[in-house]
């Protein structure tokens, strides 16, 4: 009789999860609270795979041996109860996909600069010439890849989330790029908990392994005197700290490894601002551990576009720049921003808050914003952190309001920011539609 294996929720992550398990021989069944669409629903059917959509039910979950969990669906739920009582693991997609493969994993978080960081390791992998996948929290879903691709490499892009429901997921090289206070929604308000779920990216590594962590980050390292790893770690930051660190100096990423120093010039990158320079130098000494020469690494991140979303300029009207950075959804991220504008700035902001404190932005709302604009169904906080500190402050639940006021308060030599420091769900599907209705809205002026 067959394995069986329960699969909740039909994204990206779960419909992957399906596959794979179809193809390592399980009995699938795929549950999802929420409709699933149609164009899903062929598929599945098309590959034999058992579905239910709109709702969970425990009877048609009977007897499964394991359930690989969307990292959206919260781990405290009674559903999750009730299987773990009748003797079912719950795993993540991540987990499930790292079991089935034999690639060299490289696997990538933090509250802010992952996907940066994951773009620009993945590019320096590919333009050397590996056989390399993308896949996590970015790009199309791990297990799905691992079911249909065979890729010798993947670098995976990890949320705390995806981490929560590891079991021994071990990647051979990790990486925390930071870790401030986000999701403190889904960790009971307590940033101890969501500090303990980054780290478990390095909790069932090896010394074969390395773990590369960031040294400008005072919460990190301090969290890391009391963590216990086993992995060989390596350090990254602004100034040289130990043997086997990189920093910063001079506009070059230095990495030093037991061997030799590299030395690789940050002039020609196309991007600003010291937190992607250390997004640049986390990937370099990625490349660098895996034998990638530095003319490889220097000409990757030479060329790197950038992620979408992203402190992304859409385009400049009347010599104001427009910027979307619609994936900053925690303070940390709209911190960046801020401090990389260096001109008079218009910032819309707002949306669902997840416990934020504003107060570590003030100072540079202060020096910057000549007008704040409020893209949110309840701005009572940002009222209470913000009114007054700006000439102008005002609210709206449009996007297209939100511009147009922008576009006749802004004046030449402006930056129009759309950086939010809060999830999208109030007003929009996704922090994605949320920066596509910015650029359709800017260009529609």
């Amino acid at each position: 009789m067959k394995e069986k294996l329960v699969v909740l929720g039909a994204g990206e992550s779960g419909v992957g999860a399906a596959l794979l398990g179809k193809k390592k021989g399980f009995d699938v069944f795929l549950s999802d609270a929420n409709e699933i669409p149609v164009s899903l629903q062929n598929l599945l059917n098309e590959k034999g795979i058992v579905w239910e959509s709109g709702q969970h039910s425990l009877a048609s979950m009977e007897g499964a041996s394991l359930a690989v969990k969307s990292p959206g669906i919260p781990g405290n739920i009674p559903l999750l109860e009730q299987l773990k009582a009748k003797g079912t693991r719950i795993i993540s997609e991540i987990e499930f996909a790292a079991q089935s493969t034999s690639a060299t994993l490289i696997g990538i978080t933090g509250t802010n600069g992952k996907t940066t960081t994951t773009m620009m390791t993945y590019e320096i992998l590919k333009n050397a010439g590996l056989n390399v996948g993308l896949a996590g929290n970015i790009g199309s879903s791990f297990a799905k890849q691992v079911a249909e691709e065979t890729f010798e490499f993947y670098v995976l892009e990890i949320s705390s989330f995806q981490l929560d429901d590891i079991d021994q997921f071990a990647p051979h090289i990790a990486l925390i790029t930071n870790i401030t206070p986000d999701h403190l929604d889904r960790y009971h308000y307590s940033f101890e908990s969501y500090i303990q779920a980054k780290l478990k990216i390095t909790e069932n590594q090896t010394s074969k392994n390395f773990f590369l962590f960031n040294t400008d980050d005072e919460v990190l390292v301090d969290a890391l005197k009391k963590q216990k790893t086993n992995a060989q770690k390596i350090s990254f930051g602004s100034t040289p700290s130990e043997a086997t660190a990189s920093y910063l100096e001079n506009n070059q990423l230095i990495i030093k490894n037991q061997k030799q120093t590299t030395m690789i010039p940050s002039v020609e990158f196309p991007f600003s601002g010291r937190h992607n320079l250390l997004n640049a130098l986390a990937a370099a000494t990625v490349g660098n551990l895996l034998s990638i020469n530095k003319e490889s690494i220097r000409e990757s991140l030479t060329h790197f576009k950038g992620a979408p979303h992203r402190m992304e300029n859409v385009l400049t009207i009347q010599r104001v720049q427009y910027v979307n950075d619609s994936k900053a959804t925690n303070i940390n991220a709209t911190y960046f921003a801020l401090e990389s504008i260096q001109t008079p700035l218009i910032w819309i902001v707002g949306g669902v808050d997840k416990g934020n404190d504003y107060m570590t932005l003030l100072p540079l709302v202060r020096k910057k914003a000549k007008a704040i604009i409020c893209l949110g169904v309840d701005n009572s906080k940002l009222r209470d952190a913000f009114e007054g500190i700006s000439d102008v402050f005002m609210e709206t639940e449009s996007m297209t309001e939100a511009v147009k006021i922008a576009h006749k308060l802004a004046e030449p030599k402006d930056t129009v920011l759309l950086s939010p420091a809060c999830a999208s769900f109030d007003l929009f599907k996704n922090y994605e539609d949320r920066g596509d209705q910015f650029k359709a809205a800017v260009r529609n002026l």
